[in-house]
């Protein structure tokens, strides 16, 4: 064997560098199915079946067209369920000449592929990631000599160099390169009314076995595949892009920020997974809302809203993550050291907002951008969760989690661990922005008004605390000198009773003491 190119999970495009000067002839494709990537962190049950559906289907895709696919399932005899020991029992068995990857979306695994490969004595050859508009390199470039990466920049610059919504001189469609103050939008009280349901994928002879073997193989992780539908499959992710634009980008911008109980898809796209499994080109994407609105069919703010998460935000956090790993991971600068509550798990909670979140979360592997910013992230931060901890659920339990995307959302964006290298202050508020957001509080026994009291919210309750916690550092940022002077007008008694309350939702497993009414749990 000449080459053995290998295909990690997350790299399902037939036009990945790794098979530039492929030979059928001379060359191999391998691939593993190992227990080790669904248990470093503990996912979820839809998490690991889209990865191994969208494997299978692949490796079903490339043996239809005459190539040879070294191909360990998750449920062989001889698997070791560790990427290297495969690729060791791989090159030992086959004895190519020389090793072919393209660059891993995840520090440890790139780590352990060059480690595994030095260990055979196999040359191991790494190549860059087309898939991405932005090379590691790019980005690396854009940040030298600046002290500050702010992603309005970075999407500027990449807007020009890729002349999306802009004009013949260079200038942003419309005059302006952002329309986010446009998209901020709430439902009426009497909520989003009938809403198509997306295009969705009945799963096949392949997608049913895996669902099966995931039941049988993690019988113990939680998540549910009842009502799994993702696209698998580079046909099925153009539909879904299909009938994303056909259907929901038109009030996407206007209400992405908006939340409804038991509404998970809303006006979102449903795409993410299947770009971050690369069965989706992002330049496609872009490409299509582009003409959309350029047809007519979108309004520019809705268009250069749902742009900026591919074009912008996707691409500078794949920037930040590799510009900064491996001390990235470690940061946490506001010392938050408290267990991620276990109700993060199960859905189990009084609180509306987090019940309906988490358990579409569970029964999806999804929740959109806001549900997981404003309302698990924020609790996250507001409670004080190790960053590790709320990481590794982030990471364990969303079907479009990769660790390149994942981690600086969640540790910089959502949390604030980076002290601001991401985001330009935490995201903190109280329940009073969820309810302005959604229905939630409509359902809930507790008043996003209240900050003490056996009622008052625990979102609102954990933000005033926070602030107390943390004046000394907040009151040196700009952006939230405000909020923080807010303290001054609280009484000492109100500070006491705040706190007591904090250390009371803390000391009952990061929520506050349940009520005697066990139907506030139902999911």
């Amino acid at each position: 064997m000449r080459n053995l190119v290998l295909v990690l999970g997350d790299q399902l495009n037939a036009d990945a560098s790794a098979f530039d000067g492929f030979d059928a002839k001379k060359d191999a494709i391998w691939m593993a199915e190992v227990a080790r990537e669904s248990e470093h962190v503990p996912s979820t049950k839809p998490r690991i079946a889209i990865f191994l559906a969208a494997m299978r289907h692949f490796r079903d895709a490339l043996s239809a067209r005459g190539i040879t696919v070294h191909y360990t399932a998750l449920d062989d005899v001889d698997n070791s369920q560790t990427l290297s020991g495969e690729l060791a029992r791989a090159v030992n068995k086959f004895k190519p000449a020389k090793c072919i990857v393209t660059e891993p979306g995840e520090w440890r695994v790139w780590q352990e592929m060059e480690a595994s490969a030095e260990k055979t004595g196999v040359p191991l050859e790494m190549r860059v990631d087309r898939h991405f508009l932005c090379t590691i390199a790019d980005f690396r470039q854009h940040a030298v000599g600046r002290k500050q990466l702010r992603m309005e920049f970075f999407y500027r610059e990449v807007r020009r160099r890729y002349r999306v919504l802009v004009d013949e001189k260079g200038e942003p469609e419309g005059g302006q390169w952002n329309f986010d103050h446009d998209n901020r939008g709430s439902f009426p009280k009497a909520g989003p009314g009938k809403l198509r349901a997306p295009v969705v994928f009945k799963p096949d002879v392949v997608t049913r076995e895996v669902l099966r073997l995931v039941e049988g193989r993690f019988a113990t992780h939680y998540g549910e595949l009842e009502s799994f539908d993702w696209p698998v499959t580079p046909e099925q992710a153009r539909r879904a892009l299909d009938d994303f634009i056909e259907h929901r980008l038109a009030d996407f911008g206007k209400y992405q920020d908006a939340m409804w109980t038991n509404e998970p898809w809303l006006y979102h796209s449903r795409l993410s997974a299947a770009m971050n499994l690369k069965l989706l080109d992002p330049r496609d994407v872009i490409a299509a809302a582009e003409n959309a609105y350029r047809a007519g069919k979108v309004p520019l703010a809705g268009a250069e809203g749902f742009i900026r998460q591919i074009l912008g935000w996707r691409e500078y956090v794949r920037g930040i993550y590799w510009l900064k790993m491996p001390s990235y991971a470690e940061l946490n600068a506001l010392k938050a050291a408290e267990p991620l509550p276990e109700f993060y798990w199960t859905g189990k909670t009084e609180m509306a907002c987090l019940r309906d979140s988490i358990g579409q979360t569970l029964r999806h592997g999804y929740a959109h951008h806001i549900q997981r910013l404003m309302v698990t992230g924020l609790y996250s931060l507001l409670l004080g969760v190790r960053p590790a901890e709320i990481c590794g659920w982030y990471l364990g339990v969303y079907v479009d989690a990769v660790e390149w995307v994942e981690l600086p959302n969640t540790l910089g964006m959502s949390q604030y661990a980076d002290g601001g290298v991401m985001a330009s202050k935490p995201y903190a508020a109280t329940g009073k922005y969820i309810d302005r957001m959604s229905n939630y509080c409509a359902g809930c026994r507790f008043d996003p008004a209240k900050s003490t009291g056996e009622d008052a919210c625990p979102f609102t309750t954990l933000y005033w605390d926070f602030l107390l916690r943390h004046e000394k550092l907040l009151s040196a940022n700009q952006r939230m000198s405000l909020q923080v002077k807010n303290i001054a007008r609280l009484k000492p008694d109100d500070i006491a009773a705040i706190r007591k309350r904090a250390d009371e939702i803390r000391s009952h497993g990061g929520a506050p003491k349940p009520s005697a009414n066990p139907g506030l749990f139902v999911t």
